[in-house]
């Protein structure tokens, strides 16, 4: 078990970042050796815990929107009533992300102020199309007979889509919002240009500072955050796989 535990990339990553978020100001010393022109190599404006955490939370309320939505519509087309609406939603989803996020703030922001509600408004249509093609590949891959055996044993509509199509579907699901929230952390980062805490207030300051260091310490994080939420993902979808529910 505890060389199991010492292979395992998961605890390692996860300890990096940690390492990092609350030791950077230990760092300055490399930094300055990287950076020798610079006279503040080290992101200092706020703490990197305080914009770790802003940045999840950007991330997971986009993402819980973005999954709630994604899911239902995926759902909803593929019903017997909702059909003939596919091509119009998959048409208007796929549409969210011909749009650039920082074009989706230029227009929120007038409206609604520098706030987050526009990032998570930018958010939420970026991450919606890896959901509802998730969903719908996944209800989709059902077998035919694993219907036909809960129709069988007089399983109503409802029950044959939770109790055997949502998690005979599961892993494919999971696959798609996986791919969402890894695209919403790394385009968080633009949050900051509305005035929003993120992790890429040091990425957007160091770029407009000519300050490459506060550029590749918030890219990191960045980084780290995203490998650390694929590896859990990826754990979580196999764990799925494993564990099929096969009509009673």
């Amino acid at each position: 078990m505890t060389l199991r535990w010492l292979k395992d990339p998961l605890p390692w990553v996860t300890l990096l970042l940690i390492a990092l978020v609350w030791g950077m100001t230990s760092l300055s010393g490399l930094f300055h050796w990287m950076f020798p022109a610079l006279d503040r190599p080290v992101y200092q404006q706020e703490s990197f815990a305080s914009l770790v955490q802003a940045h999840l939370m950007l991330v997971g309320i986009s993402s819980v929107i973005a999954v709630i939505i994604g899911v239902a519509a995926g759902v909803g087309v593929t019903r017997h009533a909702g059909k003939v609406f596919r091509s119009l939603v998959e048409t208007i989803v796929a549409m969210g992300q011909t749009f650039p996020p920082v074009a989706v703030l230029a227009v929120a922001v007038p409206v609604m102020g520098f706030s987050e509600k526009p990032a998570i408004i930018a958010l939420v249509l970026y991450g919606l199309l890896p959901i509802l093609q998730g969903t719908i590949a996944g209800i989709e891959s059902v077998p035919a007979s694993a219907r036909e055996i809960a129709q069988g044993v007089g399983m109503s509509s409802w029950q044959i889509l939770t109790k055997v199509e949502m998690p005979l579907a599961a892993p494919v699901i999971v696959a798609g919002i996986r791919t969402s929230v890894i695209i919403n952390i790394g385009t968080a980062a633009i949050a900051s240009t509305v005035g929003t805490q993120s992790l890429g207030s040091p990425i957007i300051i160091g770029l407009s500072g000519f300050n490459t260091a506060y550029v590749l310490q918030g890219a990191i994080i960045v980084a780290l955050l995203a490998i650390i939420v694929d590896m859990t993902f990826e754990r979580w979808s196999r764990y799925l796989q494993g564990w099929q529910v096969t009509p009673p």
